[in-house]
């Protein structure tokens, strides 16, 4: 009897035995996504834990570069010369579907402010310095702007949020694809930084006059207003979960490994700056177990996963996309 007890008091002072610890970092764009993911899927299994750092997507890229995580996370799709540096083949897996705003706050005004891409592109580019501009007044008659000088707010770290924006003003904008380009980083002509989504709301949200670009729920979690923005059809699209489906419904052709870019898509219901999100998955796991675990996350978050995008302000992907994404599953290990 006293060696049962001691044999259970032994057992309870004993670690529980086979927990495992998932470790991802990278994008804020789908931040809030990812931690309702985790939290439900480890409901499911107790002995996993996935832990995510919200550092942005350059970190995220360097870190599974660097092997320092199990996965990361961009919204902007690794270069040619990244995947190249990898110690093992890396698979974008597309997880959902987002839509970068411009949010504002303008004295005065609180509806929704129509853009037009030129304004967008002069407002960032530094050409465009006062709200009551004639680029913002004309397709905004009646609303009052004040004759206030504009703060522009952009993220200070390396960033696929940016890197959809920029892409965005690349293809609507000559002056801006000549000169800042697009990239997780790129060289501002004007204008404060905020770290992360979070940071850049949180300065726009203080500055009166400012404005800024966040992923569609930092708007909404903020109740930052923000702008409907004309897209390639000639259209002022408000941004949603239907019309961000709407701007994956142009891809007609999936390429295999994933990355696409469907800013400023045509289609007359499309928001234009819309953009699948990718996690970033070496193909052979620091261990099988890892491995496992992994492709059965993933599998789920296909599946059960999808079903919870809407409630947090994401687009599902695409029935057609999840058929490819489940093969594209199988070579992890």
């Amino acid at each position: 009897m006293i060696r049962r007890i001691a044999l259970l008091c032994l057992a309870l002072a004993l670690p529980a035995v086979g927990q495992t610890t998932l470790n991802g970092a990278g994008a804020t764009f789908p931040y809030p996504m990812y931690s309702k993911w985790f939290s439900e899927y480890h409901k499911l299994h107790s002995d996993i834990e996935i832990n995510y750092q919200s550092i942005g997507s350059g970190g995220g890229i360097r870190q599974v570069l660097a092997g320092t995580v199990d996965f990361g996370a961009s919204d902007g799709p690794m270069t040619d010369d990244q995947l190249s540096q990898a110690k093992s083949k890396i698979l974008h897996i597309p997880t959902v579907l987002g839509a970068v705003v411009p949010a504002y706050n303008i004295p005065g005004v609180s509806g929704e402010v129509k853009f037009t891409p030129q304004a967008l592109a002069g407002i960032f580019l530094g050409k465009i310095t006062t709200w009551n501009d004639p680029a913002i007044t004309k397709p905004n008659p009646g609303v009052n702007f004040p004759n206030q000088p504009i703060i522009v707010i952009h993220r200070s770290d390396g960033s696929g949020t940016t890197y959809i924006f920029t892409d965005y003003l690349s293809k609507v904008s000559s002056d801006w694809q000549n000169g800042p380009g697009k990239g997780t980083s790129v060289k501002w002509p004007i204008g404060l930084g905020g770290k992360g989504n979070e940071g850049v709301a949180g300065q726009i949200r203080q500055l009166q006059g400012s404005i800024g670009y966040v992923e569609l729920i930092y708007a909404v979690q903020n109740k930052i207003p923000y702008g409907v923005v004309k897209n390639a059809a000639g259209e002022f699209v408000k941004a949603s979960l239907q019309s961000t489906t709407a701007a994956a419904g142009s891809v007609k052709n999936m390429p295999a490994d994933f990355r696409v870019s469907i800013t400023n898509a045509p289609g007359k219901d499309a928001y234009p700056i819309s953009s699948f999100t990718w996690l970033l998955i070496p193909v052979q796991a620091k261990d099988a177990n890892r491995g496992k675990i992994i492709a059965d996350f993933l599998n789920w978050m296909l599946v059960d996963g999808q079903k919870l995008t809407t409630e947090l302000t994401y687009a599902p992907l695409p029935e057609n996309v999840v058929a490819k994404v489940k093969e594209t599953v199988k070579q992890v290990h």
